[in-house]
């Protein structure tokens, strides 16, 4: 009782911290990332708005929008996009489930070569296609010697482009997937495989709804990165293939019309925040479900197809 008392001075003096002191000092520390964000993405984004209503005539916005070659553009940047996403997809999860659940001699230099891939240039990839699959490249110069032609031209094609960007943009969709794949208990897997399940029964209702978020992370990145691509199109030489990008640079660049390019360039960038925010929603969904309370169990899901 008598240190009970002795010790009851000592905790009604020390001082409560005050919340509102702690609130005032992080305000104080968000102001220099404030200041460096506003500087470096609101006052270009701002300009580029700005300098898209300064336009006449053809490059205004009505002039800009209704053109046929802008509408052409879109449609040739959104088909590009949606079919070098899709590759990247199927490309990707066969990469990855191969690396992860059929060990094979050199796995981890594939894996390595593929987080190489990672931190090059896009243009180094078109480079290698060109010499690859181009005019003077060795098929053609093989094929040549056997049938007396060069028969391979689909380089300066949008298939080129879109074959292009498949083979740079894979390893965003195989680097998730490895991780995701790796959080998957190997007790699910060898329950599921005891109970008689097929190797493509257990792929199919284990570890792929244990994958979704990280094939829906990649696939939306893969989505964004090629649809504001401009080096791997300006690189094979698609003379053909106008994308928004490519758009954007004639527009401002060659012809000087930055009125127009600006026009072109917001639209870029409301196509982008609008799918950023889409891929948002979708992640956060497919996370929630895969978080769920009542979800049903990784066992279970193998004797019950539904």
């Amino acid at each position: 009782m008598t240190a009970d008392l002795a010790e009851r001075p000592l905790e009604e003096s020390t001082p409560e911290p005050n919340p509102v002191i702690g609130r005032s000092a992080a305000a104080w520390w968000t102001i220099g990332p404030l200041v460096i964000v506003a500087v470096v993405a609101v006052y270009p984004l701002i300009r580029v708005l700005v300098n898209s209503t300064a336009g006449h005539g053809a490059s205004s916005w009505s002039g800009v929008l209704s053109s046929e070659l802008f509408q052409n553009s879109l449609l040739t940047t959104a088909r590009i996009a949606v079919c070098a996403t899709l590759g990247c997809l199927v490309l990707g999860t066969f990469i990855a489930v191969v690396l992860a659940f059929v060990p094979f001699p050199g796995s981890r230099v594939v894996g390595r070569l593929i987080d190489t891939v990672l931190t090059l240039p896009s243009f180094l990839i078109t480079l290698a296609f060109t010499f690859l699959y181009g005019s003077a490249g060795i098929v053609n110069a093989a094929l040549f010697e056997i049938i007396g032609s060069r028969p391979v031209n689909f380089l300066t094609t949008e298939l080129g482009v879109i074959v292009a960007e498949i083979t740079f943009f894979t390893p965003f969709v195989v680097r998730p997937l490895l991780a995701a794949f790796a959080m998957v208990p190997r007790d699910q897997l060898d329950v599921a495989a005891s109970l008689g399940a097929s190797p493509w029964r257990v792929l199919r209702t284990v570890v792929m709804p244990e994958a979704w978020p990280a094939l829906t992370a990649g696939g939306g990145l893969v989505l964004l990165l090629t649809l504001n691509e401009f080096g791997i199109v300006l690189f094979t030489g698609a003379k053909d293939v106008t994308t928004l990008p490519v758009l954007i640079y004639t527009r401002g660049i060659v012809t000087f019309d930055l009125p127009g390019a600006a026009v072109i360039a917001t639209v870029q960038i409301a196509l982008s925040i609008c799918l950023y925010l889409l891929y948002r929603q979708a992640f956060s969904r497919l996370s929630s479900r895969r978080g769920a309370p009542h979800r049903k169990d990784d066992s279970d899901a193998v004797l019950d197809p539904t």
